[in-house]
């Protein structure tokens, strides 16, 4: 439990840098920077797309690593410290006043942290798949990692905005940014370290495999799990940006202030009109973290250890789908309605949250055992650059459909109708129909639950072969 726990505190320093990329960094962008939506979008969309290179390159890397502490836990340590720098340079604003020049930071801050993330993630992502081979414990591993990511999901969405308005006020909203990153920045740093100190690389690749970018790079791209977890990773992942991403417009521009001070005057939680957005944008962010944490603990190992984790994720992510559509009903005075789909959206999701991963881990010994070859890093950096290429898509699908619906940016008051109707789109059917196209993804997935258990039985039956013969040697 220790060192399951320690790992899971390495995707919660991940999470206090991705959660604010998925849901903050557009409205940043156009809000703080003041650039346009479609042209932070682009900036998203652009350095996510370096991804296409940074990650695979860093999947080998990372497989052909070897260390005394072993191929992926020594990145964590090495990455940890420029991690947090980069994180505050992305929310920091440098004063630059001519846009171009202020599109030019936010693109090289951005790349600077997203691949500084991949140089992270990637290995700390493969660590998972190589700790152990057993399938439950592989899916406890997971399970527990996610309630922690939960957790940073609530201190993150929750509580930025109150924490901005503590530390910089109205006045002076830039420094607020700025001190909230740097405490997540610092708390990353630390939980980096607790990571590396308390994890243990247990699976090696067999061991008279002979290293081959060729092979590795055929094998894995040529696996038909592998394919159907890069398609469902990517619609997943641009729909979560776009989600997060346009939620927050939605509850500043198209929830009736009145309305949500009304409600949220209810529960005692606000004094002023004025507090309405921020206090309603971080309860709404709140309850669907805790709903989804309930949902991880209570159901995600029950259903999958029932009826699979193919199974699980397509009916979960059916009902994801369906309760994400139903956001373009409610009218500007339906506040509670809101609460109401978002806790249900946030209950049907929560089965799936730990499963995306532990099958990422059952690819890579599907990989192995059909190739007798091993390659978790290059693996796992497929799916992590699939992750990151959706994460920028999502964002800039979001600023192109709000700048052509007619949003204006530089946090102005009041929006025009067509700008809002946007909004609604990329907060409902938009993201809804992705959803639909990671269902489908996973109908081609062949990894059931029996499959898995034979599979696991022979490599781990090829694995005490092999140290026989090796001691016998």
């Amino acid at each position: 439990m220790r060192e399951k726990v320690g790992y899971s505190l390495g995707d919660v320093a991940a999470n206090l840098v991705f959660q604010m990329m998925m849901i903050f960094q557009l409205k940043f962008y156009t809000d703080v920077f003041g650039l346009d939506g479609a042209v932070a979008g682009s900036v998203l969309l652009v350095v996510c797309l370096s991804a296409v290179v940074v990650d695979p390159a860093v999947g080998l890397l990372a497989d052909r690593t070897n260390t005394r502490w072993g191929k992926f836990r020594p990145w964590l340590i090495w990455t940890a410290l420029p991690f947090a720098v980069f994180y505050v340079l992305a929310f920091y604003n440098p004063g630059i006043h001519q846009k171009g020049m202020v599109a030019a930071y936010a693109t090289i801050s951005y790349l600077l942290l997203m691949t500084v993330y991949s140089f992270n993630n990637i290995p700390y992502s493969s660590l998972g798949g190589v700790m152990t081979s057993d399938i439950k414990e592989r899916t406890n591993i997971t399970t527990i990692r996610f309630i922690a990511v939960t957790v940073a999901q609530f201190v993150v969405q929750g509580l930025t905005l109150p924490l901005v308005d503590t530390f910089g006020g109205k006045e002076n909203v830039q420094h607020g940014w700025l001190c909230t990153v740097g405490l997540f920045a610092v708390v990353g740093f630390i939980f980096f370290m607790i990571t590396f100190a308390v994890t243990k690389e247990r699976i090696q690749p067999p061991r008279h495999q002979q290293m081959s970018v060729v092979e590795d790079v055929k094998e894995t791209m040529s696996n038909v799990p592998w394919n159907s977890m890069f398609i469902l990773t990517f619609a997943i992942f641009v729909t979560l940006a776009m989600w997060g991403s346009a939620t927050n417009f939605y509850f500043q521009y198209n929830v009736d202030q009145k309305s949500l001070y009304d409600f949220l005057h209810i529960f005692g939680l606000v004094n002023d009109v004025s507090e309405a957005y921020s206090v309603g944008f971080s309860l709404f962010n709140m309850v669907g973290a805790v709903v989804q944490f309930i949902g991880v603990i209570c159901l995600s190992r029950y259903l999958a250890g029932k009826y699979g984790k193919k199974h699980t994720f397509i009916v979960c992510l059916s009902l994801t789908a369906i309760f994400t559509a139903m956001f373009y009903i409610p009218s500007p005075t339906d506040v509670s309605l809101l609460f109401v789909l978002n806790i249900l959206k946030s209950l049907a999701y929560a089965p799936t949250v730990p499963l995306l991963w532990a099958m990422i881990g059952d690819v890579a010994d599907h990989i192995e055992y059909e190739n007798h070859r091993r390659a978790t890093g290059f693996c796992f950096s497929g799916i992590t650059m699939a992750l990151k290429v959706g994460l920028g898509t999502g964002g800039a699908i979001a600023g192109v459909i709000i700048s052509a619906f007619g949003y204006q940016s530089g946090n102005v008051s009041v929006q025009n109708e067509s700008a809002m109707e946007g909004i609604r789109l990329v907060s409902s059917i938009v993201p809804a129909i992705l959803f639909g196209i990671g269902v489908i993804a996973l109908y081609f997935y062949p990894i059931t639950k029996e499959y898995n258990e034979h599979m696991q039985a022979e490599l781990e039956s090829r694995r005490r072969f092999d140290e026989e013969n090796d001691n016998n040697f």
